[in-house]
C-alpha cells in the first residue's frame, strides 16, 4: 500500500542509544490512518523475557504483537542468548508461510547487544550502539548521534532526540515509552 493510503496504518518513530553501561530504547505513543491520528498514546515499547530484554516496534500492531510473542518464546528457547533468539526469529519470520506476511521492524536490545530485525530476515548490529526505525527514525537518529558526545546519558540521549523527532516528524508524538536496561 501506498504510504498516503486511508487504510494503511503507520506513523513511528523507535530509537535506541547505548551509552555508558546503559540502553534506553524509546518510542512515540502516535497511530495515524492517513492524515488522522487515530491514537496518541500507543505503547510500542515494552521489556521482553523476565526484564532483561527491550524491544520497540516499528509497523502495523497486530503484527508487532504477534512477533514479540514469537520473540518472547525463542529468549525462553535460548536464555542469555538474544542474538540467537533473533537469529531464530529472523528465520520463522522469512520462512514461515503466515509470519512472512507481517509488516513490521522491531529494534530488540539487552546488556550486551542491540540488534534491528525485518522481515527479510536481517540481524542487524548498529554502529556506534544506536539506531532509529519508522517514519521518523532517520530524524531521531540524526539527533541522537549530535548529542551522542555530550554529557548525557542514554535515556536523556533518546529522551531529547525523540523530541526533535516530534518537531520534525508529522506522525512522530512526544508521547513517549521508554525502557532502561543497565548493563
Amino acid at each position: 500500500m501506498a504510504p498516503h493510503d486511508p487504510i494503511n496504518w503507520h506513523g513511528t518513530t523507535i530509537l535506541s542509544v547505548r551509552k555508558a553501561g546503559r540502553v534506553a530504547i524509546a518510542g512515540d505513543g502516535q497511530v495515524s490512518m492517513g492524515d488522522t491520528i487515530m491514537k496518541g498514546n500507543a505503547r510500542k515499547v515494552r521489556p521482553l523475557g523476565k526484564g532483561d530484554v527491550i524491544a520497540g516496534f516499528a509497523g502495523a500492531t497486530a503484527d508487532a504483537m504477534t512477533l514479540f510473542e514469537r520473540l518472547e518464546a525463542r529468549i525462553e528457547q535460548y536464555p542469555g542468548q538474544l542474538m540467537r533468539a533473533c537469529v531464530e526469529l529472523a528465520k520463522d519470520w522469512r520462512t514461515d508461510k503466515y509470519l512472512r506476511r507481517l509488516e513490521a521492524m522491531m529494534i530488540v536490545a539487552d546488556r550486551q547487544v542491540t540488534l534491528v530485525l525485518t522481515g527479510n530476515g536481517d540481524v542487524l548490529e548498529p554502529e556506534a550502539g544506536v539506531v532509529g526505525i519508522g517514519s521518523g527514525g532517520n530524524y531521531a537518529l540524526a539527533a541522537a548521534r549530535a548529542l551522542a558526545d555530550m554529557d548525557l546519558d542514554a535515556e536523556e540521549i533518546v529522551r531529547k532526540a525523540m523530541g526533535i523527532a516530534a518537531d520534525i516528524c508529522v506522525y512522530t508524538n512526544n508521547n513517549l515509552t521508554v525502557e532502561v536496561i543497565e548493563a
